[in-house]
Protein backbone atom coordinates (compact mmCIF):
# COMPACT_ATOMS: atom_id res chain seq x y z
CA UNK A 1 0.00 0.00 0.00
CA UNK A 2 1.15 3.52 -0.81
CA UNK A 3 1.51 6.26 1.78
CA UNK A 4 2.53 9.89 1.46
CA UNK A 5 3.80 11.74 4.53
CA UNK A 6 4.04 15.51 4.44
CA UNK A 7 7.01 16.17 6.68
CA UNK A 8 7.82 12.73 8.03
CA UNK A 9 11.05 13.55 9.90
CA UNK A 10 9.71 15.32 13.01
CA UNK A 11 9.40 14.33 16.65
CA UNK A 12 6.25 12.29 16.03
CA UNK A 13 6.67 11.29 12.41
CA UNK A 14 10.24 9.98 12.26
CA UNK A 15 9.40 6.79 14.15
CA UNK A 16 6.19 6.35 12.12
CA UNK A 17 8.18 6.64 8.90
CA UNK A 18 10.69 4.03 10.08
CA UNK A 19 7.96 1.65 11.22
CA UNK A 20 6.03 1.98 7.96
CA UNK A 21 9.12 1.06 5.93
CA UNK A 22 9.68 -1.95 8.22
CA UNK A 23 6.03 -2.96 7.75
CA UNK A 24 6.35 -2.90 3.96
CA UNK A 25 4.56 0.33 3.12
CA UNK A 26 5.52 2.01 -0.16
CA UNK A 27 6.37 5.27 1.60
CA UNK A 28 7.00 8.67 0.06
CA UNK A 29 7.96 11.76 2.03
CA UNK A 30 7.14 15.21 0.71
CA UNK A 31 9.44 17.70 2.41
CA UNK A 32 12.16 20.24 1.76
CA UNK A 33 14.96 17.71 2.22
CA UNK A 34 16.67 19.58 5.06
CA UNK A 35 16.66 16.66 7.52
CA UNK A 36 18.38 14.02 5.43
CA UNK A 37 19.92 12.36 8.49
CA UNK A 38 16.41 11.43 9.70
CA UNK A 39 15.20 10.15 6.34
CA UNK A 40 14.27 6.43 6.56
CA UNK A 41 16.15 4.12 4.23
CA UNK A 42 13.72 2.64 1.73
CA UNK A 43 11.44 5.68 1.45
CA UNK A 44 11.15 7.94 -1.57
CA UNK A 45 11.64 11.70 -1.38
CA UNK A 46 9.55 14.26 -3.22
CA UNK A 47 11.37 17.52 -2.62
CA UNK A 48 8.99 20.45 -2.34
CA UNK A 49 7.59 22.99 0.09
CA UNK A 50 3.98 22.04 0.83
CA UNK A 51 3.27 25.68 1.67
CA UNK A 52 3.92 26.50 -1.99
CA UNK A 53 0.75 24.89 -3.33
CA UNK A 54 1.66 25.25 -7.00
CA UNK A 55 5.10 23.70 -6.47
CA UNK A 56 3.68 20.86 -4.37
CA UNK A 57 0.89 20.19 -6.86
CA UNK A 58 3.36 19.96 -9.72
CA UNK A 59 5.58 17.50 -7.84
CA UNK A 60 2.62 15.36 -6.72
CA UNK A 61 1.02 15.20 -10.14
CA UNK A 62 -1.94 12.82 -10.47
CA UNK A 63 -0.55 10.10 -8.22
CA UNK A 64 -3.07 8.35 -5.95
CA UNK A 65 -2.33 7.30 -2.38
CA UNK A 66 -3.88 4.85 0.03
CA UNK A 67 -2.87 7.16 2.89
CA UNK A 68 -1.85 10.80 3.07
CA UNK A 69 -0.71 12.16 6.46
CA UNK A 70 0.16 15.82 6.96
CA UNK A 71 2.38 16.22 10.02
CA UNK A 72 2.98 19.96 9.54
CA UNK A 73 -0.54 21.37 9.08
CA UNK A 74 -1.36 23.84 11.84
CA UNK A 75 -3.81 26.39 10.39
CA UNK A 76 -7.20 26.32 8.66
CA UNK A 77 -5.62 27.62 5.45
CA UNK A 78 -3.23 24.67 5.39
CA UNK A 79 -5.92 22.01 5.70
CA UNK A 80 -8.04 23.79 3.09
CA UNK A 81 -5.01 23.58 0.79
CA UNK A 82 -4.67 19.86 1.55
CA UNK A 83 -8.30 19.26 0.65
CA UNK A 84 -7.70 20.93 -2.71
CA UNK A 85 -4.51 18.92 -3.31
CA UNK A 86 -5.74 15.49 -2.22
CA UNK A 87 -9.48 15.29 -2.77
CA UNK A 88 -10.02 12.31 -5.07
CA UNK A 89 -6.35 11.31 -4.74
CA UNK A 90 -6.29 9.48 -1.41
CA UNK A 91 -8.35 6.83 0.33
CA UNK A 92 -7.48 8.20 3.79
CA UNK A 93 -6.22 11.58 4.98
CA UNK A 94 -4.66 11.97 8.45
CA UNK A 95 -4.70 15.28 10.26
CA UNK A 96 -2.55 15.66 13.38
CA UNK A 97 -4.56 17.79 15.78
CA UNK A 98 -3.71 18.31 19.46
CA UNK A 99 -5.06 17.29 22.85
CA UNK A 100 -4.36 20.87 23.91
CA UNK A 101 -7.53 21.81 21.98
CA UNK A 102 -9.71 20.24 24.70
CA UNK A 103 -11.68 22.62 26.91
CA UNK A 104 -9.81 24.74 29.43
CA UNK A 105 -10.48 24.79 32.28
CA UNK A 106 -11.54 21.15 32.16
CA UNK A 107 -14.90 20.08 33.54
CA UNK A 108 -13.30 16.72 34.38
CA UNK A 109 -9.69 15.52 34.31
CA UNK A 110 -10.85 12.38 32.46
CA UNK A 111 -10.53 13.09 28.74
CA UNK A 112 -11.88 11.12 25.82
CA UNK A 113 -12.57 11.92 22.19
CA UNK A 114 -15.95 13.39 23.13
CA UNK A 115 -14.52 16.05 25.46
CA UNK A 116 -15.43 19.49 24.04
CA UNK A 117 -12.81 21.52 22.18
CA UNK A 118 -12.46 24.99 23.69
CA UNK A 119 -9.17 26.62 24.63
CA UNK A 120 -9.37 30.38 25.23
CA UNK A 121 -5.70 30.58 26.21
CA UNK A 122 -3.89 29.35 23.10
CA UNK A 123 -4.38 30.30 19.46
CA UNK A 124 -2.42 27.20 18.38
CA UNK A 125 -5.10 25.02 19.97
CA UNK A 126 -7.99 27.05 18.58
CA UNK A 127 -6.49 26.76 15.10
CA UNK A 128 -6.24 22.98 15.49
CA UNK A 129 -9.90 22.83 16.55
CA UNK A 130 -10.92 24.93 13.55
CA UNK A 131 -8.91 22.64 11.26
CA UNK A 132 -10.89 19.71 12.66
CA UNK A 133 -14.16 21.54 11.99
CA UNK A 134 -13.20 22.22 8.36
CA UNK A 135 -12.17 18.61 7.79
CA UNK A 136 -15.27 17.26 9.50
CA UNK A 137 -17.39 19.44 7.22
CA UNK A 138 -15.51 18.14 4.16
CA UNK A 139 -16.15 14.57 5.35
CA UNK A 140 -19.85 15.20 6.03
CA UNK A 141 -20.53 17.11 2.82
CA UNK A 142 -18.15 15.51 0.29
CA UNK A 143 -16.93 12.30 1.94
CA UNK A 144 -13.34 13.55 2.13
CA UNK A 145 -11.81 10.50 3.89
CA UNK A 146 -10.46 11.90 7.17
CA UNK A 147 -8.91 10.38 10.26
CA UNK A 148 -8.13 12.90 13.01
CA UNK A 149 -5.39 12.22 15.57
CA UNK A 150 -5.02 14.08 18.87
CA UNK A 151 -1.60 13.57 20.47
CA UNK A 152 -0.74 14.99 23.86
CA UNK A 153 2.96 15.33 24.80
CA UNK A 154 4.86 13.01 22.47
CA UNK A 155 8.64 13.00 22.70
CA UNK A 156 11.67 11.31 21.13
CA UNK A 157 15.30 10.90 22.12
CA UNK A 158 16.29 14.27 20.66
CA UNK A 159 14.54 16.40 23.29
CA UNK A 160 13.52 15.93 26.93
CA UNK A 161 9.91 16.91 27.67
CA UNK A 162 9.83 19.49 30.47
CA UNK A 163 7.31 21.95 31.87
CA UNK A 164 9.20 25.15 31.11
CA UNK A 165 12.05 25.90 28.74
CA UNK A 166 13.18 28.62 26.37
CA UNK A 167 12.77 29.05 22.65
CA UNK A 168 15.75 26.79 21.87
CA UNK A 169 14.43 23.64 23.54
CA UNK A 170 15.07 21.83 26.79
CA UNK A 171 18.86 21.43 26.72
CA UNK A 172 19.47 24.50 28.88
CA UNK A 173 17.24 23.02 31.60
CA UNK A 174 19.30 19.83 31.48
CA UNK A 175 22.41 21.93 31.94
CA UNK A 176 20.88 23.73 34.91
CA UNK A 177 20.15 20.36 36.53
CA UNK A 178 23.55 18.92 35.64
CA UNK A 179 25.45 21.90 37.06
CA UNK A 180 23.39 22.15 40.25
CA UNK A 181 21.50 25.32 39.38
CA UNK A 182 17.91 25.78 40.44
CA UNK A 183 15.09 24.89 38.04
CA UNK A 184 11.69 26.57 37.82
CA UNK A 185 8.65 24.29 37.85
CA UNK A 186 5.34 26.08 37.20
CA UNK A 187 2.71 25.71 39.92
CA UNK A 188 3.31 23.23 42.72
CA UNK A 189 4.47 20.48 40.36
CA UNK A 190 1.66 18.08 41.29
CA UNK A 191 -0.26 18.44 38.01
CA UNK A 192 -0.64 15.05 36.34
CA UNK A 193 0.76 14.87 32.83
CA UNK A 194 0.93 12.13 30.20
CA UNK A 195 4.06 11.48 28.15
CA UNK A 196 4.15 9.21 25.09
CA UNK A 197 7.32 8.00 23.44
CA UNK A 198 7.24 8.36 19.67
CA UNK A 199 7.99 4.62 19.24
CA UNK A 200 4.76 3.75 21.04
CA UNK A 201 2.86 6.46 19.19
CA UNK A 202 4.06 5.00 15.88
CA UNK A 203 2.47 1.61 16.63
CA UNK A 204 -0.93 3.20 17.17
CA UNK A 205 -0.65 5.46 14.13
CA UNK A 206 0.49 2.77 11.71
CA UNK A 207 -2.28 0.52 13.01
CA UNK A 208 -4.84 3.12 11.93
CA UNK A 209 -3.43 3.45 8.41
CA UNK A 210 -5.76 1.68 6.00
CA UNK A 211 -7.92 0.63 8.97
CA UNK A 212 -11.62 0.63 8.07
CA UNK A 213 -12.51 1.43 11.69
CA UNK A 214 -10.58 4.71 11.44
CA UNK A 215 -12.53 6.29 8.57
CA UNK A 216 -14.26 9.49 9.66
CA UNK A 217 -13.08 8.94 13.23
CA UNK A 218 -11.05 10.84 15.80
CA UNK A 219 -8.51 9.15 18.07
CA UNK A 220 -6.40 10.47 20.89
CA UNK A 221 -3.07 8.64 21.01
CA UNK A 222 -1.64 8.96 24.49
CA UNK A 223 0.40 6.49 26.54
CA UNK A 224 -0.77 4.80 29.73
CA UNK A 225 1.68 6.49 32.10
CA UNK A 226 0.63 9.60 34.08
CA UNK A 227 3.26 11.44 36.11
CA UNK A 228 3.39 14.73 37.98
CA UNK A 229 5.76 17.42 36.77
CA UNK A 230 7.74 16.91 39.96
CA UNK A 231 8.16 13.22 39.10
CA UNK A 232 9.08 14.03 35.51
CA UNK A 233 11.83 16.42 36.61
CA UNK A 234 13.10 13.97 39.22
CA UNK A 235 13.37 11.22 36.58
CA UNK A 236 15.34 13.58 34.34
CA UNK A 237 17.59 14.37 37.28
CA UNK A 238 18.08 10.65 37.95
CA UNK A 239 19.05 10.15 34.30
CA UNK A 240 21.65 12.89 34.71
CA UNK A 241 22.80 11.51 38.05
CA UNK A 242 21.89 14.78 39.77
CA UNK A 243 19.40 16.02 42.34
CA UNK A 244 16.90 18.54 40.96
CA UNK A 245 16.84 21.79 42.92
CA UNK A 246 13.28 22.77 42.07
CA UNK A 247 11.64 26.10 42.79
CA UNK A 248 7.87 26.27 42.36
CA UNK A 249 6.48 29.56 41.03
CA UNK A 250 2.76 30.08 40.33
CA UNK A 251 1.80 29.52 36.72
CA UNK A 252 -0.14 32.80 36.64
CA UNK A 253 2.98 34.67 37.75
CA UNK A 254 5.08 33.13 34.99
CA UNK A 255 2.37 33.97 32.45
CA UNK A 256 2.20 37.57 33.67
CA UNK A 257 5.96 38.02 33.32
CA UNK A 258 6.39 35.91 30.17
CA UNK A 259 3.11 36.22 28.21
CA UNK A 260 4.24 33.86 25.44
CA UNK A 261 4.02 31.01 27.98
CA UNK A 262 0.32 31.54 28.75
CA UNK A 263 -0.89 29.24 25.95
CA UNK A 264 1.44 26.35 26.71
CA UNK A 265 0.98 26.58 30.49
CA UNK A 266 -2.55 27.80 31.28
CA UNK A 267 -3.82 26.32 28.03
CA UNK A 268 -2.11 22.96 28.44
CA UNK A 269 0.60 21.88 30.88
CA UNK A 270 -0.88 23.28 34.09
CA UNK A 271 -4.06 21.21 33.71
CA UNK A 272 -4.16 17.75 35.27
CA UNK A 273 -5.26 15.30 32.59
CA UNK A 274 -6.06 11.59 32.56
CA UNK A 275 -6.63 10.20 29.08
CA UNK A 276 -9.10 7.44 28.26
CA UNK A 277 -7.37 5.24 25.65
CA UNK A 278 -10.09 2.64 25.15
CA UNK A 279 -11.00 3.79 21.65
CA UNK A 280 -7.49 3.63 20.17
CA UNK A 281 -6.85 0.28 21.87
CA UNK A 282 -10.01 -1.19 20.35
CA UNK A 283 -8.89 -0.08 16.91
CA UNK A 284 -5.21 -1.02 17.42
CA UNK A 285 -4.90 -3.72 20.11
CA UNK A 286 -1.10 -3.71 19.81
CA UNK A 287 -0.88 -0.16 21.17
CA UNK A 288 0.48 0.05 24.71
CA UNK A 289 3.22 1.83 26.64
CA UNK A 290 6.46 -0.06 26.11
CA UNK A 291 8.77 2.85 27.00
CA UNK A 292 8.02 4.34 30.40
CA UNK A 293 9.54 7.73 31.13
CA UNK A 294 12.18 6.36 33.49
CA UNK A 295 13.68 4.55 30.50
CA UNK A 296 12.76 7.32 28.05
CA UNK A 297 14.51 10.00 30.11
CA UNK A 298 17.72 7.95 30.19
CA UNK A 299 17.56 7.44 26.44
CA UNK A 300 17.07 11.17 25.89
CA UNK A 301 19.95 12.17 28.14
CA UNK A 302 22.31 9.59 26.61
CA UNK A 303 21.39 10.64 23.07
CA UNK A 304 21.56 14.39 23.66
CA UNK A 305 24.93 14.30 25.40
CA UNK A 306 26.40 12.10 22.65
CA UNK A 307 25.07 14.28 19.81
CA UNK A 308 26.48 17.82 19.81
CA UNK A 309 23.80 19.04 17.41
CA UNK A 310 21.22 18.48 20.18
CA UNK A 311 23.21 20.53 22.69
CA UNK A 312 21.81 23.97 21.88
CA UNK A 313 22.61 26.53 24.59
CA UNK A 314 20.00 29.12 25.46
CA UNK A 315 21.77 31.90 27.40
CA UNK A 316 18.74 34.19 27.19
CA UNK A 317 16.53 31.64 28.96
CA UNK A 318 19.29 30.80 31.44
CA UNK A 319 19.71 34.47 32.36
CA UNK A 320 15.94 34.92 32.69
CA UNK A 321 15.78 31.96 35.11
CA UNK A 322 18.60 33.40 37.23
CA UNK A 323 16.99 36.84 37.39
CA UNK A 324 13.55 35.37 38.01
CA UNK A 325 14.79 33.22 40.89
CA UNK A 326 16.73 36.10 42.46
CA UNK A 327 13.62 38.30 42.28
CA UNK A 328 11.49 35.48 43.72
CA UNK A 329 13.88 35.12 46.67
CA UNK A 330 13.74 38.86 47.37
CA UNK A 331 9.94 38.90 47.09
CA UNK A 332 9.60 36.02 49.56
CA UNK A 333 11.70 37.95 52.07
CA UNK A 334 9.23 40.84 51.96
CA UNK A 335 6.07 38.75 52.49
CA UNK A 336 4.60 38.97 56.01
CA UNK A 337 5.10 35.92 58.20
CA UNK A 338 2.22 34.51 60.23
Amino acid sequence: MKALFIGGTGTISTEISKLCVQKGWDLTLLNRGRTADLFPEGARLLKADINNEAEAGAVLGDEHWDVVADFIAFTPAQVERDIRLFEGKTAQYFFISSASAYQKPLASPWINEGTPLHNPYWKYSRDKAECERILRDAYDRRNFPITIIRPSHTYCERSVPLALHGNKGSFQVLERIRTGKRVIIPGDGTTFWALTHSRDFAVAFEGLMGNAHAMGETFQIVGDESLTWNQIHDLVGAALGREVHAVHIPTETIGLLWPEQIGGLLGDKSNSVLFDSKKIKRAVPAFTTTTNFSRGARECVDYIYSHPECQVPDPVFDDWCDRMLDAWDRALETFPRW
